[in-house]
Formats: structure tokens, C-alpha cells, sequence
């Protein structure tokens, strides 16, 4: 096993790889090997903050990571929940394209991946493992791969393009790779076609080849544990792991709820947790990946979009003007920091934002979680007769007479 199995563990070298050490799931989970518990952390980091990157990656052998793979995909069967199911896949395809994109030199070529420290890959080799190299080509060239002799034997021609990262795609992968709820951008509508071949950028490509993970990864879920002696003792085994990750999306109700029925946004009905981060965010102060996620998941659950959010949080233009000219009074790299975090907090609502629009439910942490990742701060009498911060949210608006009076200005709908 090498670290390029380890970085894709979904693809089939890794997979043949995990087969010739003949070493079974079963057996890593009976004897509580690193892998379990790294697998345990692998799908626990997909609910909480849609990656399956590691928080500890030093604590973990390149042969744990593998093997870590096939125990996440154990651990979700057993949970058996549609919705983690749903999240666990578009994790590891997000935290794929990630390595993917990081792995690629920019002062190369595309199809050159750096091999310092790691195993290099082609980009033809990606586009091979997931079926999809004779349906992909450049658009700069016509020194491309067969696609392009086809249509030249077809006496068809297509348009050639100036964009070193541009590429044709076949009609049938894009449908089948693209998803409708992605916006009216992906429609063909909206897209240069051209004999049966549309046109995408570098982006795309990567957002596709996502997509193709992704489906490689739920092809299979759940598949049954239960049911035989062997079954049986797995299941066993891993009750503790299985209760956790069960905690982590048993509290969709309450999202549903307040997504349904709040018109505004009122800060200061927060519960205490909830309030505290705001309030580190607003001081700049920088919130760890799972705190973000709380929050930001937490606004994301009433239905605020991303200027309400960036207003709440004080990362508004406005806000953001008067930052800089402290920054600048004082010779700090405030600005650089702040239109940083600003942007990562942009790309975390649209994406919990789209993939609550395609039926994908991504609730904030539960009261247990926040516990556990000493993120529930100076807690109060409501808090002990709640399970999870929306629900908090929902009690303390049904309490005040005139709630809108505490929305501040920050309005939904």
C-alpha cells in the first residue's frame, strides 16, 4: 500500500491493494486495529464538516488510512441512515477533489501531478480509472485522444479553443456525471454544444470528475452486516462508534422545523454556544474548522442566505471597510485574514445551502457533539431541557411576545 492508495482509496489499485494484503475488515474491527477508529474519525469528520481529511494525519500509517476506508463504509451501512449515507459519499468526493486540485502543479501542465512526497498521477490516468478518457479531450488541440479521430472520420469539426484548461466533453458522460439541482448553469442550455460534445472548463472537469466519486462511493450502500455469526460480532464490536455517528443525524426534526417557520433571524435569541461563536467570529477571532461549522450550519438551518450570514457575523462590505481601516491604521494583515475567512464562510453556506436545495439535510451538531468538541460554552436553564441548538433557538422565540423585535434587521424572506 502507497500513499497514493491512501489519498484514494476508492480507486481500483487501492482497492486490489487492501485485497492482496489478505487482511479482513473483520478481523482489523475484532482486534480494534488504528483503522477503526481512524474509520470511526473518517465518517464522524464527513457529518460534522463534509471531509474526510484527518484532524491528526501524523497519528495515522499509510496503511491505516487505507484500510480505514472499508471500516467508513461498514460504519455507515450499520447506520444505515439515508442521509449519512448521502453526506459520507459527498465527502470523500469533496475531499478528493481537494487532493486532486492541491496535487496538481500549477506551473505545469494539467495532466502532470507532482510526484515529490507522493505518487504521481496522470489526469489521463483519473479520467481512466472512472471510464471516462475517451470522452474527454482538450479543446486547444486537435492532437487529442481518439474522440478526436472519430469525429474526423465523421467529417465533423469542432471548435478549437485558446484556453489551455478547456476541454470537450461526450454529451452522454456530461448527463449522466451532472446533476440538474447544480443550477441553471450545468443546463445545456446554458453550455457550448457541438456534435453530440459540450464544452467545460478545468472546473467542471474536477466538479465531474467529483461527481464520479461520489457515485463510486455510494455504489454498494448500505450493503447488510447483520445476519451471520461473523455479521453479528462486527455490529458488536463497533455499538460504541455506531451510537456516536447515530447521535450526529438524529437531529434533523428541529432543522426541518425552524427552516419552515422563522421569518427572521434574531442574534440575540441565540443559545449560549451559538452566541459566543458569533462573537469570536465578529472579533476575528479564527474559529476552528468544527466550530465554523457549527455556526454556520446553524444560520444555514433558518434559511439565511450568505449576505444575512456575512452581515451577522460582521463580514459585510461594510463591516469589512471599517476593519481595513483600522487594519491599516495600526499596520496589520487584518484584511488579508478577514477576506479570507470571509470567503471560506461564503463557499461553506452555498454549499450547505445547495445541498439542502437537493434534499440533502445537513443539521447543526447536536447539544452531545458541541459537548464534545468544548464547543457548548456557559449553557443556561434552557439548555438543560434541549437536545440541539435550534431547538433552543425555536423555545426562546416562542417565549418573547414580539420576536421580530430582536431580529435587528436581519430578515429572511
Amino acid at each position: 500500500m502507497d500513499s497514493r492508495h491512501a489519498r484514494y482509496p476508492f480507486f481500483e489499485a487501492a482497492q486490489v491493494a487492501v485485497r492482496d494484503a489478505d487482511v479482513s475488515p473483520a478481523s482489523l474491527i475484532t482486534a480494534d486495529a488504528p483503522a477503526v477508529d481512524r474509520g470511526h474519525e473518517r465518517v464522524k469528520r464527513a457529518l460534522l464538516s463534509g471531509t474526510v481529511n484527518s484532524e491528526t494525519p501524523r497519528r495515522w500509517s499509510t496503511r491505516t488510512e487505507v484500510l480505514s476506508y472499508p471500516i467508513a463504509r461498514i460504519l455507515v451501512s450499520v447506520i444505515d441512515v439515508p442521509a449519512a449515507i448521502d453526506k459520507y459519499a459527498r465527502a470523500e468526493a469533496a475531499t478528493a477533489r481537494e487532493r486532486l486540485q492541491t496535487d496538481i502543479t500549477e506551473y505545469h501542465d494539467i495532466n502532470q501531478l507532482q510526484s515529490t512526497q507522493r505518487q504521481s498521477i496522470s489526469f489521463e490516468a483519473v479520467l481512466t480509472e472512472f471510464g471516462l478518457d475517451s470522452s474527454v479531450y482538450s479543446a486547444q488541440s486537435n492532437e487529442a485522444p481518439s474522440v478526436i479521430e472519430q469525429r474526423k472520420e465523421l467529417d465533423s469539426t469542432l471548435i478549437q479553443h485558446t484556453d489551455t484548461d478547456s476541454y470537450w466533453i461526450e454529451l452522454g458522460a456530461y448527463l449522466s456525471l451532472a446533476d440538474r439541482e447544480w443550477g441553471q448553469s450545468w443546463r445545456l442550455t446554458a453550455r457550448e454544444v457541438t456534435d453530440g460534445m459540450v464544452y467545460v472548463d478545468v472546473s467542471d472537469i474536477f466538479t465531474l470528475i467529483e461527481s464520479a466519486i461520489e457515485d463510486r462511493v455510494a455504489a454498494g450502500l448500505p450493503f447488510d452486516v447483520q445476519g451471520s455469526d461473523g455479521g453479528d460480532v462486527i455490529v458488536d464490536a463497533l455499538t460504541d462508534a455506531v451510537s456516536d455517528l447515530r447521535e450526529l443525524v438524529s437531529d434533523n426534526s428541529a432543522a426541518d422545523r425552524v427552516g419552515a417557520g422563522v421569518d427572521f433571524v434574531a442574534p440575540s435569541q441565540f443559545p449560549p454556544c451559538m452566541q459566543t461563536l458569533v462573537d469570536k467570529a465578529r472579533s476575528d477571532e479564527e474559529l476552528a474548522n468544527h466550530a465554523e461549522f457549527a455556526l454556520v450550519s446553524f444560520l444555514v438551518a433558518m434559511d439565511s442566505d450568505v449576505e444575512t450570514i456575512l452581515t451577522i457575523l460582521e463580514y459585510d462590505q461594510d463591516n469589512q471597510d471599517e476593519k481595513t481601516d483600522v487594519a491599516e491604521s495600526v499596520h496589520t494583515d487584518t484584511e488579508e485574514t478577514t477576506t479570507t475567512t470571509r470567503e471560506r464562510i461564503e463557499t461553506r453556506v452555498r454549499y450547505l445551502n445547495d445541498r439542502q436545495g437537493a434534499g440533502t439535510q445537513y443539521p447543526p451538531p447536536s447539544c452531545a457533539t458541541m459537548q464534545a468538541y468544548g464547543d457548548c460554552t456557559d449553557p443556561d436553564e434552557r439548555c438543560a431541557e434541549i437536545t440541539d441548538p435550534v431547538s433552543y433557538y425555536i423555545e426562546a422565540i416562542d417565549a418573547v411576545d414580539n420576536p421580530s423585535e430582536y431580529a435587528g434587521g436581519h430578515t429572511d424572506r
